[in-house]
């Protein structure tokens, strides 16, 4: 399921939640998202940069490390590490062209050498493993890979960036926890497929949990759906 990632620099640079700093949580990959929207990468450049920023974060404070600088920094080293090279010189235009504030006024330079401090901050590794490389095999293993369910879990995968989850769980993880949230949402028995992975639920569980409050707390779904969500997760074994 996860064969290469256990021995891979992502499994051994996991951390406590204790080391992760959640200061300012939804508005670290702001910026990185929308100069991915202009620069039209997919999903996993954006995913990769969201957690280069965290993981930078992690290590340097926002003081040291601008983030109006860090994030099309992260987006121009993640486009790299995943293939999907963007230009720096790409970035800058669309960074002009976003913001008028003088304090964006960054030039190639800026992000070359930028790139350095954070290549340094990671400690030189770059990769990173997301929970989408398990979503589907996953959802085609539980027979729930119609369109609605899959739209679903990736959708609730994506807002998984909008926390820190990714510094601190294995992805197969996340990725089982979005299909169970999702299950209970779609009213899905998944009980004996989850049984056959031998996975620790209370792990899975936990995770959905927190998920969910990130929803309460950021009013990202009504009251009803959350408290709903959450009283099911409670009754399931």
């Amino acid at each position: 399921m996860a064969a290469n990632f256990w021995t891979s620099s992502h499994y051994k640079h996991l951390l406590d939640q204790e080391d992760v700093d959640v200061v300012n949580t939804l508005d670290k990959e702001k910026d990185i998202l929308k100069l991915a929207q202009q620069v039209k990468v997919r999903q996993g450049v954006v995913a990769t940069a969201v957690t280069y920023m965290r993981r930078v974060y992690t290590r340097k404070s926002m003081a040291e490390y601008d983030p109006r600088l860090v994030a099309p920094t992260c987006l121009y080293l993640a486009s790299k590490a995943e293939e999907s090279t963007v230009q720096a010189r790409l970035l800058v235009f669309y960074i002009k062209k976003l913001y008028s504030d003088d304090k964006y006024r960054y030039e190639i330079k800026d992000i070359l050498e930028m790139e350095m401090k954070i290549l340094e901050a990671l400690n030189y590794y770059l990769v990173v493993y997301h929970p989408y490389r398990s979503l589907s095999p996953l959802l085609q293993d539980a027979g729930l890979n119609d369109l609605n369910m899959t739209q679903l879990t990736w959708g609730l995968v994506n807002d998984t960036y909008k926390m820190d989850l990714i510094l601190v769980h294995p992805p197969h993880l996340i990725a089982l926890a979005c299909i169970y949230i999702a299950s209970v949402l779609r009213e899905k028995d998944t009980t004996a497929w989850f049984e056959e992975l031998r996975v620790d639920m209370n792990v899975v569980k936990n995770i959905s949990m927190e998920i969910l409050d990130f929803y309460e707390s950021n009013r990202m779904f009504t009251d009803e759906r959350i408290n709903a969500a959450l009283q099911k997760l409670s009754l399931r074994p």
